[in-house]
């Protein structure tokens, strides 16, 4: 949630821990803080006493030993104790000008402090040192000298071949310190290159049927048409595999197939690029064979995006209709091969769902939508409409969609689940008087399905097939509208969205549920395409199989399979999944829900092994230790869970729990030995855990800066610190991950982007490859085991993308070097809350 204060963080974390608790934590960090803060003066005091008295000895001791003894100023060049100090170090009349001693020399001169007080100063020192160069008010002359003595500590930029050498960011404001590894020698001369590795869009895991109308054609080619997210599928269903259309820059909303079967019109929306400002929505008219654009129409014409597209077909297509998304649903007829603009009118402020030339008259189109069927007649240049009348008909609240018969009778479907036929009546001029012109009038109702006729579908020897919506049967009537056959298709793929004929026989089916089934009334139907049907989150790839796992607000937990492309099991839970994880061994998956609750599921049986609960806030982050033996929970409600795990991932007790985040976990690795966390949280913290020595705090951040780690899924650390955008408000990445062979980074951010980085990426402004396709903020990526693909996921789109990863050459022309995320454009305008909400100041 953009815009919280850490005081709604408390108050989300006092949900779930008692109160007194919680006081009684606040008030352990005060008292620490403070001992802090007497350190740091008590310890400065001391410093610059010491250099002042220095200051003063130094001459006198000169003039002594060269009076006694002109050699004896040898000495000055040898190893003696600095009083109070127990380590010798080597001093020089000119080194005392610029005096450097690591910080660990300033926290031993501790003698007024308790030796609890001592301890705890110990392990906190290094991480908040650097605060303390505003208590350089005492002795001017001194000051640059105790700066020095701090400098260790850090500062915005970089420091060269000292111990303690830090650089900062900020987010909104907020410095978040990082340490530069030992093997960094030289941080200002590192070079940030391009990743050699590209990506290549392998595969489009889902369908757009839950609220799109017309989508889905077959072609001679024996390729089904469809699209999600900003993607049009063009999908051969014997041979089982892809090609894309990739030129729209937001989510596509609707195609129009040319009356030559090649040739095809595809509309998007708006969307708005990152800073807010609305993006242009257009049509694109494409050829299908070399999915080349031939033209693109209306750009800067519609307004928030193209909700409807028709070909005409008696002048074998030279004309295109569209119906924007404005208020008055603009209808506009297009010369497409001039791509100039014939005519344009207001439509309708009610919703229009469908829009077609009559075949054999292009200068009459018919629209339907809400409460309305409108017959268009183009003369001389204008376009005027007449309503199609109810009469003694029950006037239905939708027309939901409308087909063409062989006979020239045009045939609604609509939410009373009727099959409407319609036919021209003369004027009744004894009813209406003198010059009242002829009417569209009801002829023939028909009773189809039980709620609402979602399509209709005419067959080539004039059957007609229907589609329902609450009752999901298919229905084959005859040209005279008598019923033939008809078939349920399972509950479980929802309503009936849209038919399309392959031949005669064989049908191919979308539906609500975002799936494509695909078989005859005799045979029955089974899935071809399937996807999720809600905002996902949850994503995780298998450790030795190419194969990964889906979660979302769907309750749906999916298996795919990366080599074959298909589905190998989904279930159904009893809340949304979040976040998964695979067990080291392959054998078992946790799944993270919205409640607090998680479970282990059996890959093989989808048996629930374990089904435990922390806390009652969503669970964002689950992670295996790299042997297996330990899993962390993190929670929104601030704390990470770590569990023992025995029996092969199939039995879990309590080991601890960190505490000390001041806000929700929102990312977590585990090292390379298993017994350290590194953790980030809504409020941008990096905090540094020791698990196997009893879930403890690493106070010491600057000890965790060689450590490595298992994976690399924290969004702020010094090794991808250059995927982020300078001025950035923390929420522009929602997940990373490094790959397996520690080459590269691959970026989920809030634009529909995907970015590819070298690895590690610790200068500001790094250059990346950016890849479009998403509709929606990108939420989750991870690779498959062996680095061959990237896996992203959609939010609002529901769409799961999968990249090849390829080693070297060129890909297509949707991919850009890109030096930063400035450049990062197009996010869905129907997607207002695309941001994840994240708790940010």
């Amino acid at each position: 949630m953009d815009g919280s204060t850490n005081s709604l963080d408390d108050v989300s974390a006092g949900s779930s821990v008692e109160f007194p608790d919680r006081l009684a934590l606040l008030e352990v960090r005060l008292q620490a803080q403070e001992d802090e803060i007497t350190l740091l003066k008590s310890s400065l005091a001391d410093a610059l006493r010491k250099l002042r008295l220095h200051d003063q000895q130094i001459p006198l001791l000169k003039q002594q030993l060269i009076s006694v003894n002109p050699g004896a100023a040898r000495v000055l060049n040898q190893s003696f104790c600095i009083d109070g100090y127990s380590k010798p170090c080597r001093l020089s009349a000119s080194s005392l000008d610029g005096l450097h001693q690591p910080v660990s020399r300033v926290r031993r001169n501790s003698e007024k402090l308790s030796k609890d007080t001592q301890d705890k100063a110990k392990q906190r020192m290094p991480k908040k040192a650097a605060s303390s160069t505003n208590l350089l008010t005492r002795s001017p002359s001194l000051e640059g000298r105790a700066k020095e003595l701090l400098s260790n500590t850090g500062t915005q930029g970089s420091r060269r071949g000292t111990q303690g050498q830090s650089i900062k960011m900020f987010i909104r404001g907020r410095p978040i310190t990082m340490y530069i590894p030992s093997n960094i020698q030289n941080y200002d001369d590192l070079k940030m290159d391009l990743p050699s590795e590209k990506l290549e869009l392998d595969w489009v895991y889902g369908y757009r049927g839950r609220d799109c109308r017309g989508n889905l054609y077959m072609l001679p080619s024996g390729e089904a048409v469809y699209f999600l997210a900003c993607v049009v599928v063009l999908y051969h269903v014997t041979k089982q595999t892809q090609r894309h259309y990739r030129k729209h820059t937001d989510c596509v909303r609707c195609l129009a197939i040319h009356p030559g079967k090649v040739l095809i019109a595809s509309g998007q929306t708006a969307g708005v690029d990152k800073d807010g400002k609305p993006l242009q929505p257009f049509v694109h008219i494409w050829d299908s064979t070399t999915l080349a654009t031939l033209q693109q129409i209306g750009m800067g014409t519609f307004e928030r995006g193209v909700g409807s597209v028709a070909f005409s077909y008696a002048d074998a297509g030279a004309f295109l209709c569209v119906i924007d998304d404005s208020n008055e649903h603009m209808l506009s007829i297009w010369d497409w091969n001039k791509n100039t603009k014939v005519v344009e009118v207001k439509s309708t402020n009610e919703a229009v769902f469908a829009v077609e030339f009559n075949p054999s008259d292009t200068n009459n189109i018919i629209t339907c939508g809400k409460s309305h069927v409108y017959f268009w007649t183009l003369s001389s240049g204008t376009l005027t409409k007449k309503q199609g009348i109810f009469g003694k008909y029950k006037k239905p609240k939708f027309i939901m969609c409308f087909v063409f018969s062989l006979t020239g009778d045009v045939l609604t479907g609509d939410s009373e689940g009727n099959i409407l036929t319609w036919g021209k009546s003369a004027a009744d001029i004894k009813t209406l008087g003198k010059g009242a012109k002829e009417t569209f009038q009801i002829m023939k109702q028909t009773r189809a399905h039980e709620g609402s006729v979602f399509t209709l579908c005419v067959l080539q020897g004039g059957a007609l097939l229907s589609g329902g919506g609450k009752d999901r049967r298919i229905i084959r009537w005859s040209a005279d509208l008598a019923p033939e056959r008809e078939c349920e298709i399972p509950e479980k793929f929802g309503a009936v969205r849209t038919i399309a004929d392959v031949d005669g026989e064989e049908l191919l089916v979308g539906t609500t549920r975002n799936a494509i089934l695909r078989g005859t009334f005799s045979d029955g139907f089974v899935a071809i395409v399937q996807g999720h049907v809600d905002e996902m989150w949850g994503l995780a790839t298998h450790p030795f199989q190419n194969v990964f796992l889906t979660c979302g607000n769907d309750r749906q937990v999916c298996l795919w399979n990366a080599e074959e492309h298909s589905l190998g099991w989904c279930t159904t839970l009893e809340e949304s999944g979040v976040c998964a994880d695979f067990s080291p061994n392959g054998a078992v998956v946790s799944v993270g829900l919205s409640t607090g609750r998680w479970l282990v599921l059996d890959l093989q049986t989808r048996e629930v092994m374990s089904d435990l609960v922390d806390g009652n806030e969503q669970l964002s982050v689950i992670r295996y230790s790299p042997d297996g033996s330990f899993l962390a929970v993190g929670s929104h409600d601030n704390f990470i869970y770590i569990y023992n795990v025995t029996e092969g991932g199939r039995r879990y007790t309590r080991f601890g729990k960190c505490t000390g985040h001041s806000s929700f976990i929102t990312h977590l690795d585990w090292s390379k030995d298993g017994k350290y966390i590194m953790s980030n949280s809504g409020d941008y913290e990096i905090l540094y855990w020791d698990v196997a020595g009893g879930c403890k705090l690493l106070r010491n951040r600057y000890e965790s800066k060689d450590r490595e780690w298992a994976s690399y899924t924290c969004v702020l650390g010094f090794h991808v610190m250059g995927v982020w955008l300078e001025g950035s408000d923390g929420t522009d990445i929602n997940a990373l991950c490094r790959s397996h062979s520690e080459r590269m980074v691959a970026v989920a951010d809030d634009f529909c982007k995907v970015h590819l980085f070298q690895y590690p990426c610790p200068k500001p402004k790094a250059p990346s490859h950016r890849y479009e396709g998403h509709g929606s903020h990108v939420t989750n990526v991870r690779f498959t085991y062996k680095d061959s693909n990237l896996l992203s996921l959609g939010g609002k789109d529901t769409c799961i993308l999968q990249w090849r990863v390829k080693r070297s050459g060129a890909v297509d022309d949707k991919e850009h070097p890109n030096p930063s995320f400035a450049s990062s454009t197009s996010t869905n305008s129907s997607d207002p809350g695309s941001q994840r909400e994240k708790g940010l100041e």
